[in-house]
């Protein structure tokens, strides 16, 4: 599932496109290649100067964004914007 997610990923980012969406960029997989991937998309964006615009479930994932948006029932419940040492930060304790 990992290689799947990688080569989906890497897809996504060869054109070059100034906003990549990504739904569920992770889902089934393991801790550890949820990290590594996630890494992998920061990097490239980053690399890019592109935008991620990402759909989870998964709470962890939040770490990786710089603004989060809490959607219930289609409505915007919150906004919150990550600041990058709480980003690092939490990077930081998920590698250890």
């Amino acid at each position: 599932g990992g290689q799947q997610q990688r080569v989906g990923i890497a897809r996504a980012f060869v054109s070059e496109p100034e906003i990549v969406f990504a739904d569920e960029p992770t889902g089934n997989l393991d801790t550890k290649t949820t990290i590594e991937v996630m890494e992998m998309i920061k990097r490239m964006a980053k690399e890019k100067h592109q935008t991620i615009v990402m759909v989870t479930h998964d709470q962890s994932l939040a770490t990786y964004a710089d603004k989060v948006i809490h959607i219930l029932d289609g409505k915007i419940q919150s906004i919150e914007v990550v600041e990058q040492e709480e980003q690092e930060e939490n990077e930081s304790k998920e590698v250890s």
